[in-house]
């Protein structure tokens, strides 16, 4: 009996499962090298409760259905990183159209980010949204539904719709105007009727009947914006500007049409103050939008740079196409005068082009076949024939301007307190009103002046200028950096340079020009140079550092022949060794296949052989690489190996200085070479015979000093130093890998640039502290005094109207921020 009431329980028990509601999701992963890590995911996944998991290998995606009452959808992300796989994150970013001040973005932001798999970053001034999601667990369409329920109405934002966005702009900015104008010509009149209330015997000059009649349209025609905004608002949980504007011209125009319409001829209307408060809000808010298109300007101006159309070669006959439609490997034709279509390499042809657009260097630069081009550059002289290699969105323009868009809607830290602000203040706001009507009604005993006062509190409060202060700064401040070829890829690097007190920079690349060549041969006794040249080049041939580049490029230049190798091995930051057959060349008591060694000469100690110090000593005195060359027993012979420090190294360095930053320079010479060097550049503190696994750590150790550390960099081995910077910067010239890891990438191989960006970033900190000061002294001052009574509604207004303007046009100054 007890075996049947047990199977009847658990059939009842599958039932009811299966009675449940499911989540279905298909995740892409990421890290998958084989069926192996596909069954590990299933069967981690498996494991929780709730969930059925199926892992497809070939399709690189996870099918998992799971019972929300039991796991979540972020705790399956979850379990699969802590597998040791991830599910790729994806962008999405979002025009919004309807936000009033900054209460709405936060509200469409915490709509946002309740979502599961999903981080979002309104931005009030440039009005997107950029959002982070997991797909399979959020989708655009669900994101845009979440910020249409939030009261708003979005699109997803597209490339290729960006002049039709723009000429939406413009048309509603146009259509905004006119009822300006309307809106002021209807309120003349009102405003003339104020101020001849404060002349002698009060009388009014135009009929009350006309003043409500006047009055009306603006109200409720010309200022409907603002009832529609505060219902969304409200609808929406929150409350904005709009509120606010529709609250207290709302309470003057129904007293005053009350009076009116009642005959309350005893009674004061105040159809002036609603009307004149409308008007110069829409003023405000039309000067505001202004302004902001302004800080966006350099972006714009880099959009403008590629030409829309390019002559191209097309079955022997060169046409007039389209800059959209062109492919890689298209060849292209661009005369002196015009700007090149897309990046490329030259074919044929030479000229300068002034590429100070990309990289604010003002010097043309030089170009002939083999050459790169770059799309929006400007070709100065000759004609140039060129081969497509980056086209559409993989222009190093379009890059840029990607870049420099994304920095734009990322957020400072420095800005959480006035979102912090700006999420009560409109609630804050209405409850001082209400006090203020409640007490001088109380005290007072009159209606007229409560109602005054109140309305004059509701008007006064701006949450705009809060909301504009910083992300107006950072959007001017990133696009005049990619002026001059800083690109500051986030606002929390933007805002952290200006704090760093010590910047560690790398060597070769930084300080130098990263390109080595060999300077001097020295074989021992028994040897000839170029015998020990060929052993040299042999061995760096399996080698890719960048002093084994010299070493080849010097052999190929003497036409010497290279030795294969076998059994090859490098040791990391000292040199290699591998197995030649010299018996080819005339080596004293060498003969057939030896294991040579080359590297620092003491990785050859390490091996015992004995290093002539006193004749290598003059050449690290000179700040030269010295390598050694040996095996069985014996020394073949040293190659000294120079890089030209660059021409602008010592006065960056002394302009960092200036700015009270300590420099560090870090090398894998020796102390000799090391000491020679930082000398000669004015570099104070430094660190020798440092490996490239050692960055990351020196950079480490100077943080725990309590210090904010920068750290510049161009190489590979640079990555990990660079990640663990408090804010890195990558030179121009450098790899992928390090402009990837750095927060701020320089398109100038100059470490004059890191004094730009910071100096940048001091300047950009700068602005948004005296915006914040503004907005805050602003509302501190304003609000208690006009409910002391001390501020007419219609200047209320009018300061209201100028404060968020006040803020954007001071971010704008930015603009005008030079080099140093």
């Amino acid at each position: 009996m007890g075996y049947i009431v047990a199977a009847i329980s658990l059939r009842l028990a599958a039932r009811l499962m299966d009675a449940l509601p499911t989540v279905r999701l298909d995740l892409p992963l990421a890290g998958m090298t084989c069926a192996a890590c596909a069954a590990r995911i299933e069967k981690s996944l498996n494991k929780m409760p709730g969930v059925a998991a199926n892992v497809n290998f070939a399709a690189e995606s996870a099918q998992v259905t799971l019972q929300p009452n039991l796991s979540s959808s972020s705790a399956v992300v979850e379990a699969i990183r802590r597998t040791g796989y991830s599910v790729p994150e994806q962008v999405a970013e979002f025009q919004i159209y309807g936000m009033t001040c900054v209460a709405c973005s936060t509200r469409i932001e915490k709509a946002l980010s309740k979502l599961e798999g999903v981080k979002a970053s309104v931005n009030f001034a440039s009005e997107t949204a950029r959002v982070h999601y997991v797909p399979g667990i959020a989708t655009p369409e669900l994101l845009l539904s979440t910020i249409r329920k939030s009261g708003y109405e979005a699109n997803e934002r597209i490339e290729a719709n960006a002049e039709e966005e723009k000429a939406r702009r413009n048309a509603a900015y146009r259509s905004e105007l006119k009822l300006l104008w309307l809106s002021i010509a209807l309120s003349l009149p009102l405003l003339a009727e104020m101020f001849s209330m404060f002349g002698q015997g009060h009388t009014e000059l135009l009929p009350r009947a006309l003043q409500l009649a006047l009055a009306t349209p603006v109200q409720f025609w010309i200022g409907r914006r603002f009832y529609v905004g505060g219902y969304k608002a409200l609808r929406g949980g929150g409350a904005n500007m709009d509120v606010l504007v529709a609250l207290g011209t709302s309470t003057a125009y129904g007293l005053s049409a009350i009076v009116t319409l009642m005959g309350l001829h005893h009674q004061h209307v105040y159809f002036e103050a609603s009307a004149v408060i409308i008007t110069l809000v829409l003023l405000g808010k039309l000067l505001e939008a202004k302004a902001k298109l302004g800080t966006s300007a350099a972006i714009e101006a880099l959009v403008r740079l590629q030409p829309k159309t390019a002559r191209v070669e097309r079955d022997g006959a060169v046409l007039e196409v389209p800059v959209a439609s062109m492919q890689v490997g298209d060849i292209y034709l661009v005369r002196p005068g015009e700007n090149i279509p897309v990046d490329g390499q030259v074919s044929s042809g030479e000229s300068s082009i002034d590429e100070s657009m990309l990289t604010g260097e003002s010097l043309p630069v030089a170009k002939r076949p083999g050459d790169k081009v770059y799309a929006g550059t400007l070709n100065q002289q000759g004609l140039l024939r060129c081969q497509a290699e980056g086209v559409g969105a993989a222009t190093m323009l379009a890059g840029i301007i990607r870049l420099v868009r994304e920095a734009q809607g990322t957020k400072a830290p420095i800005q959480r307190l006035a979102d912090r602000v700006a999420g009560v203040f409109v609630p804050v706001v209405v409850a001082i009103s209400a006090l203020t009507f409640a007490l001088w009604w109380g005290i007072g005993g009159e209606l007229a002046p409560a109602l005054v006062n109140a309305v004059a509190v509701l008007v006064i409060a701006c949450p705009c200028a809060l909301g504009l202060a910083t992300p107006t700064a950072i959007m001017v401040g990133t696009g005049r950096g990619a002026q001059v070829g800083v690109l500051v890829k986030n606002a929390v690097a933007l805002e952290q340079a200006e704090k760093i007190r010590t910047l560690i920079v790398d060597k070769t690349g930084t300080l130098t020009e990263g390109k080595p060549v060999v300077t001097e041969v020295l074989s021992a006794e028994g040897f000839s140079e170029r015998d020990l040249l060929t052993v040299a080049a042999s061995l760096e041939s399996g080698s890719a550092h960048p002093l084994a580049h010299a070493v080849i490029e010097y052999a190929k230049a003497l036409e010497l022949a290279l030795i294969p190798l076998r059994d090859f091995h490098s040791v990391t930051g000292k040199g290699v060794q591998a197995v030649l057959d010299v018996s080819s060349l005339q080596l004293p008591a060498l003969g057939g296949e030896q294991t040579l060694l080359l590297g620092a000469p003491e990785f050859l100690m390490e091996s015992g052989l004995s290093i002539a110090s006193a004749a290598i000593a003059p050449l690290v005195a000179q700040g030269k690489t010295v390598i050694a060359v040996g095996g069985a027993g014996r020394i073949l012979g040293y190659l000294a190996i120079a890089d030209k420090l660059r021409d602008s190294s010592r006065a960056a360095v002394s302009k960092l200085k200036a700015m009270g930053i300590d420099v560090v320079m870090l090398t894998g010479d020796n102390a000799a070479t090391a000491k020679a060097i930082a000398d000669a550049v004015g570099v104070d503190s430094y660190r020798a015979q440092v490996l490239p696994g050692e960055k990351a750590a020196a950079v480490a150790e100077f943080k725990a000093q309590g210090h904010i550390v920068g750290m510049v960099g161009d190489g590979v081995n640079d990555a990990p130093a660079l990640a663990a910077a408090d804010v890195s910067f990558a030179i121009g010239a450098g790899s992928d890998v390090a402009l990837e890891a750095a927060d701020i990438a320089l398109m100038r191989s100059d470490l004059n640039s890191v004094a730009d960006a910071i100096s940048l970033s001091r300047a950009t900190l700068a602005k948004i502290r005296q915006n914040l000061f503004f907005a805050f002294i602003y509302n501190v001052l304003g609000i208690p005094l006009a409910a002391a009574g001390m501020l007419n509604p219609v200047i209320a207004g009018a300061a209201m109207a100028l404060s968020s303007v006040s803020v954007v046009s001071n971010s704008l100054l930015l603009r005008r921020w030079r080099r140093g």
